[in-house]
């Protein structure tokens, strides 16, 4: 069986090994490389054999954030940002640029391996062909949706938009997570944008539109069905 290559982007050689050490002994293929233009080099030769990228925000040549941005504009491979900046303002950064995990420094190299194992477990995850909640349903195979078995047309926004709904049923999601969850990397608007496409969606919906509720404060829900 193939082992899931990582390829790890870091400026601080200690770290580099430190990691890499951690990522060996649990299973894993490493490359390392030591700036943002070999990161993304490497990326571009393998991407079809690399299963995961840890990237380093701090970086010469080209730092993390535009890495990240060159990869998700060409790849779904998942990326964790790792970075000694702990801001929440760089965090909404790295998570709108498409970030899938952000660990901050110092960290555990026995969790940050937890993490990837934990991240590619969940992507690994096959969907589901169909989904539904009353009277709703989620076509995975035909991109589709239909209200009371009649089809209903959405924009592939829209779509994703009630997709990401029914994976999160009964949680209240804030504006930010939602972006973060169906916008990631292209995003280019701001907050009303949920607020757009939610309203947008509920009409399509009809008297179903109600199953997606207001969370004063927070955002939105999906109600959850009894």
């Amino acid at each position: 069986m193939k082992k899931p290559l990582v390829l790890l982007a870091d400026d601080e050689l200690r770290l580099r090994k430190l990691v890499s050490d951690f990522l060996l002994n649990a299973g894993f293929e490493v490359i390392c490389v030591e700036n943002g233009k070999n990161a993304f080099d490497t990326f571009l030769k393998m991407s079809e054999s690399i299963d995961l990228v840890i990237l380093d925000v701090m970086m010469p040549i080209m730092d993390g954030w535009e890495v990240l941005s060159e990869i998700k504009s060409i790849s779904k491979v998942p990326v964790i940002m790792l970075t000694a900046k702990g801001e929440e303002s760089d965090q909404l950064t790295g998570f709108r640029l498409g970030a899938n995990d952000y660990v901050c420094k110092p960290f555990s190299p026995s969790i940050l391996v937890a993490r990837v194992e934990n991240l590619l477990k969940q992507l690994g995850k096959k969907e589901p062909d169909r989904l539904q909640i009353g009277s709703i349903a989620i076509d995975n195979n035909q991109h589709s949706v239909s209200v009371d078995e009649k089809s209903i047309d959405l924009t592939p926004k829209e779509f994703d938009l009630l997709l990401y709904l029914f994976k999160n049923e009964g949680l209240a999601l804030s504006r930010d997570r939602i972006l973060n969850g169906v916008w990631s990397y292209d995003y280019n608007g701001d907050l009303r944008t949920v607020d757009t496409h939610i309203k947008q969606l509920r009409a399509k919906l009809g008297i179903y539109g109600a199953y997606i509720e207001t969370v004063r404060g927070v955002g939105y829900k999906l109600r959850e069905q009894t």
